[in-house]
């Protein structure tokens, strides 16, 4: 029997193998290193070059929302600096307006052309719309701080609102000073048809023009164009429609509106031509005959200066009061004078009595008025004052 031949060990087939793989690594290595050496550098530096690049990219976000929200801030610290200019600007023309109306208010309504203005806007109406106390200058834009990040939408949103309100304020502004130039133009008209009714020419009293003509067609104020310099414009209107409504309302204090005895009186013989009562033929009347009882008080129409207190004449014992602008007034046939020349006189002081002295048929008053020393119907100016009268009892 024959003996059965050695099978090689496992080992040996595997020292074989991995010898093998040994060899064939370390000829790749030799042959190919160069190559596997630039992949991996390559590899390397595409991996680094992209992670800066994401370094870069999001350093370069960072900046622009850093940009982005200190511009914000800056932009919304400016709206809040020209609000308080344009709230201080506000609180300015509110004053301004508060002045106008108390000087339209203080001034007594001669015609009544003045309404109340109850009903218009007040200055402290608006207290509810300032940004801040009323005390103090505005801050300068560069010492505003900037605005809190986390409340910068709230601001935002609060001074949105805060600038629409602004507006509404500025609109009101508007319509308020138009309502006051308009109520002062009435009074002005009003006062200037009131003097010409008596006869007058309104433009005798009239302040000195300029040089320069002035003139052109009458545009009356729209509230919400009065912005800006169209305010100041709208407001020096206004002032100057006032203080011309307050000189007339003097000139119209000094006019003989009143009437010169108390309570209803006759007018037993009117201005003008007439048949004289002694000759019986045509003659002009100067003045109003008013029947009244002998010894009742004759009282000044208007205030002024006496000129004459003495017997003339026809005219009895007579008084004459200067009231200025070329206005005077005579009380004749009086049966006593109680002032003197020279002496200063208001309106409804007594100045004496009627009686019937000189030229009289009877106990009455004869009463005038002159404008330059000529005489003028006195029955205009007592339906004037009566006009007054009665607008000062339906504002009562």
């Amino acid at each position: 029997m024959l003996p059965r031949p050695r099978r090689p060990a496992p080992w040996l087939a595997a020292g074989l193998a991995l010898a093998l793989v040994w060899a064939l690594g370390a000829s790749y290595l030799i042959v190919f290193h160069d190559d596997v050496l630039a992949g991996f550098v390559a590899r390397q530096a595409a991996l680094r070059d992209a992670y800066e690049a994401r370094i870069g990219e999001l350093q370069d976000r960072l900046d622009r929302d850093r940009r982005d929200r200190v511009g914000s801030e800056a932009g919304l610290a400016e709206r809040v600096a020209a609000a308080l200019e344009r709230q201080a600007e506000l609180e300015r023309r509110t004053a301004a307006l508060g002045d106008l109306e108390r000087q339209a208010l203080s001034e007594p309504s001669t015609t009544g052309a003045l309404p109340d203005r109850s009903d218009g806007p007040r200055s402290g109406g608006y207290d509810g719309l300032l940004l801040r106390p009323t005390e103090g200058p505005a801050p300068a834009r560069s010492a505003i701080e900037p605005l809190p990040r986390r409340s910068a939408r709230e601001a935002e949103t609060g001074l949105i609102r805060l600038e629409a309100r602004l507006d509404g304020l500025q609109a009101a502004q508007g319509e308020r000073l138009a309502r006051l130039s308009a109520q002062a133009g009435d009074a002005v008209r009003g006062l200037r048809g009131l003097i010409g009714r008596t006869g007058l020419d309104p433009d005798r009293f009239d302040a000195a023009v300029p040089a320069a003509g002035l003139g052109g067609p009458l545009v009356p104020l729209n509230g919400r164009a009065l912005d800006g310099s169209g305010f100041a414009e709208g407001l020096a209107l206004a002032r100057r429609t006032l203080d011309d409504g307050e000189r007339l309302r003097r000139v119209a204090a000094t006019l003989p509106l009143a009437r010169p005895i108390r309570g209803a009186s006759i007018v037993s013989s009117p201005f003008g031509t007439r048949l004289d009562p002694f000759t019986r033929g045509l003659a002009l009347h100067t003045g109003l005959d008013l029947k009244a009882e002998y010894g009742e008080p004759a009282r000044a129409t208007a205030p002024g200066r006496v000129v004459t207190a003495e017997a003339a004449g026809g005219y009895g014992n007579m008084v004459e009061i200067d009231h200025g602008h070329g206005l005077t007034t005579r009380f004749g046939h009086l049966a006593r004078i109680g002032v003197r020349p020279g002496q200063r006189v208001a309106a409804g002081d007594v100045i004496g009595s009627v009686g019937s002295t000189g030229r009289s048929t009877g106990a009455h008053l004869h009463y005038e008025t002159r404008i330059d020393g000529a005489p003028v119907d006195p029955q205009r100016f007592l339906d004037a004052g009566a006009t007054v009268a009665t607008a000062r009892l339906g504002a009562d």
